[in-house]
């Protein structure tokens, strides 16, 4: 709820709105990942990257708020092949080319963040203000023969 009204309060508040839609992102990131986590034990059964899990099973495979997270996309370029014996380290072991499984909610987040942090003085750029004068202009004459009470 927190979220809500903050970004509430930035938009009524006239921010930037580069930074608007970079906290809606880090806030869509982080409640995505919370609803994962909250339901998915409960609502589908364990599954593997294979098999793809059956929503409403008898029972589900984790207790409230201990789900897997699973707004994921896995997209390997080049998928088991072996290394060459000649690369040190790693020469002969099974391999995937970009086998890290891409999280929407997580880069959701490290994007907005990371906008932030690039952006930050277009986002909190405060206008100079004009200078105010606290003295008033008067035709009374200064001299050393009058005195100030």
């Amino acid at each position: 709820m927190f979220g809500v009204f903050y970004i509430r309060n930035i938009i009524l508040k006239k921010y930037h709105p580069g930074f608007i839609i970079c906290v809606s992102m880090i806030f869509a990131g982080a409640l995505g990942n919370l609803i994962d986590s909250m339901f998915y034990g409960l609502i589908f059964e364990d599954s593997t990257r294979v098999a793809v899990a059956k929503i409403f099973p008898a029972k589900g495979y984790e207790s409230f708020l201990h789900g897997r997270v699973v707004d994921m996309l896995y997209m390997p370029i080049i998928e088991d092949k072996t290394l060459p014996s000649w690369i040190p380290v790693w020469g002969g072991e099974r391999f995937t080319f970009f086998s890290p499984i891409f999280n929407l909610a997580d880069a959701s987040i490290s994007i907005g963040v990371i906008i932030i942090l690039l952006f930050q003085k277009k986002f909190f750029h405060k206008k100079p203000n004009e200078e105010k004068h606290s003295t008033v202009d008067t035709n009374t004459p200064v001299n050393d023969t009058v005195q100030v009470l």
